[in-house]
Parts: structure tokens; sequence; C-alpha cells
């Protein structure tokens, strides 16, 4: 029997006794994450700004943080044992170097939104499906992890969550801001997702 025969003859759960022995892979939406931890919906309405235009510093609160993102990683790899972990932004822009060399620093693999030079779309920032091409290319091409782990709260996601659930392929969805978080969530139970804001002594 050679080898693709002896996969056929695999059942399900000796397949996935496999893949559990693997590591996981970790999909960070970027402006998601930002926006969920950084940005004050409560301070911004107080100074009359829009949610775009406020700072971390603007914040008095305590609603605001930010995310050292050196100390997710390592978390990310000691509590989900996630070996790659990829941050999704939208357009590459020279005035952000600084920030993608502290991204990678940080250990995390950039991938950036692809779109037309003279596109006029207001939802550049936007990488949904770029996020989910991603984790679909690396079910199709990668067999050396096990399951995924999301950081958003965007429901758009609620689909990919619910498939890869189903193909056992889900490990967690980690909510940046539960407030924020789409209700679409809520049927999956609370087993299944977390929120940043409660690992705060660990990744703040």
């Amino acid at each position: 029997m050679d080898k693709y025969q002896e996969q056929a003859t695999k059942t399900e759960a000796e397949v996935f006794s496999e893949k559990s022995d693997k590591p996981n892979l970790a999909f960070v939406d970027g402006q998601n994450m930002h926006f969920g931890t950084t940005k004050c919906y409560k301070c911004a309405a107080r100074l009359k700004i829009s949610i775009k235009e406020i700072k971390l510093a603007d914040c008095n609160c305590g609603n605001a943080w930010e995310v050292n993102l050196a100390k997710l990683r390592v978390y990310l790899k000691e509590n989900y044992n996630v070996s790659e972990a990829y941050y999704l932004l939208g357009n590459l822009k020279d005035n952000n170097a600084d920030m993608y060399n502290e991204i990678q620093k940080a250990g995390f693999i950039l991938v950036f939104k692809e779109h037309h030079n003279k596109s006029k779309s207001k939802k550049k920032g936007n990488v949904d499906a770029d996020l989910v091409f991603e984790v679909m290319k690396n079910l199709i091409d990668n067999q050396n992890f096990n399951q995924v782990v999301l950081i958003s709260g965007d429901g758009d996601y609620k689909k990919l969550v619910s498939y890869l659930i189903t193909k056992k392929r889900f490990k967690k969805i980690l909510f940046p801001n539960k407030q924020f978080a789409s209700s679409l969530y809520n049927e999956l139970g609370g087993e299944a997702f977390d929120c940043l804001e409660n690992l705060k002594t660990y990744i703040a």
C-alpha cells in the first residue's frame, strides 16, 4: 500500500489526531484590532470629534489602551501554540515604515491588502477578503498546521469561522473589544471566543 492509499484509508478521527500534534496559525485584522483597542467612542463623543480623529492620548476614561505586539505574539505562542501569526493591513504607506518594522520585529508576518493605485474606495483598510483568502490558502496548501486563531470582532468572518468549526480547524476568536464585536458570534458559545480586554495583564 503506497502513502496515498494509506492516507485514503485513515479515519477522520485519525487524521484529526495527527493534526492536533501540529501548531496553530493566527490571523490578525490589524485595523479592527487598532480601532477596538486604541479608540474610545465615549471620549470621541465627549470631545465631539470622529472616532478616526481621536488619539489614544485623548482618552481620559481608561477605555482606550495599546496592545504590546511582542507580548501578544508570545501570548499566542504560549497559550494557543501559534507558530505563525499573520498581521493584515490595508494599503502600504511609506510614512508608516516604522510601524511596519515594529510589527515584524514583534514576530508577525505582514500581509497588505491588494488594491489598485487609482482606487477611490473608502474601504482601503478593509482586509476581510484578504484575510479569508489567506486562511483558505493555508487550508489548501499548508499541511503543517492544525487550527486557526482569529483576532477580530468583524461579523464578516462569521461564515469563515462556522466553516472552520465544521472542519475542526477552528481554535479561538479573540475580540479586540467585546462591546463592538458582532452579535453573530453569540451563537457560538463563550468557549469559542475571548476578549483582548481580558488579557491586558499579559499583552499591554
